[in-house]
């Protein structure tokens, strides 16, 4: 299993199906999403939504309700009727309730509260979980807080610890990393500037709640044009030479030749 969707993630309610096939088209894959975006009236209508949707299910990911709730258990045993496979789940907080999705399921756990993040090392190391994502405003509830950032739009320091911790256990046990949705939907600016960050940082993809993040989220996490002819060039070079070499007045080593990498596999 793996995780190979991306750069941009687009969430759509599970209980307004009109949407599905255009969230669909408009992203690089879609999240249905059963949970916050879905009244608890509404859930029992949703899952069937999904369930009856003819999305390809290799761009659909399915965002179940958080392990313990009472919406859980059903939205697993509609799953296990579907063809969906990617499955994000909620407020993932241990690992031991993912035991519940057999070896046919890849996961996308939500690390979304203080107990979430502070348990982000054993929840990356099971063995379906393909990929990690966090969340500021559930986390910060979780804390007793009232906002995730500064007046200025920066994260708060609670927020940026998160975010850092989720990135760095879901590389140590390689797993993919994404990044949580911006949710001022007119502040373009601020996320393109959000996600070029978080494309720089080894994130793999950005979540958003709107289609017209999408194209803001792509060109952040496509690489600038110097640079990837850059990437190319040394990643050229490096085949003739052997250990650390120089390169347009640099040292070139291999953490170097791995930023290349990452950054050619970006650019295709």
């Amino acid at each position: 299993m793996g995780f190979d969707l991306g750069p941009a993630l687009l969430f759509c309610p599970g209980d307004r199906p009109e949407r599905f096939s255009k969230a669909a088209e408009r992203s690089d894959a879609v999240i249905l999403d059963l949970e916050d975006a879905v009244g608890p009236e509404a859930k029992p209508a949703a899952r069937a939504h999904v369930l009856a949707s003819d999305l390809d299910p290799e761009r659909v990911i399915v965002r179940v309700n958080a392990p313990g709730s009472a919406e859980f258990d059903d939205d697993v045993a509609m799953l296990a009727q579907s063809p969906f496979r990617t499955v994000m789940v909620a407020k993932t907080e241990e690992p031991a309730p993912l035991d519940v999705f057999d070896d046919s399921f890849s996961l996308i756990a939500l690390c979304e509260t203080a107990r979430g993040v502070s348990a982000a090392d054993r929840v990356a190391a099971h063995e379906r979980v393909v990929a990690l994502m966090w969340g500021a405003e559930d986390l910060v509830a979780s804390l007793g807080g009232s906002s995730s950032r500064y007046p200025d739009g920066r994260y708060r320091d609670a927020a940026r610890y998160a975010r850092a911790r989720v990135l760095i256990e879901a590389g140590a046990h390689g797993r993919a990393a994404v990044d949580a949705v911006h949710i001022d939907i007119d502040d373009l600016d601020g996320l393109s500037v959000e996600a070029a960050d978080a494309a720089a940082s080894g994130f793999r993809a950005t979540a958003c709640i709107h289609p017209a993040q999408v194209s803001t989220i792509r060109a952040a996490y496509a690489p600038d044009p110097d640079r990837l002819a850059w990437a190319r060039d040394v990643l050229t070079a490096a085949r003739s030479e052997r250990g650390v070499f120089r390169f347009q007045g640099r040292m070139i080593d291999e953490p170097l030749l791995r930023h290349a990498r990452s950054i050619v596999a970006r650019g295709d």
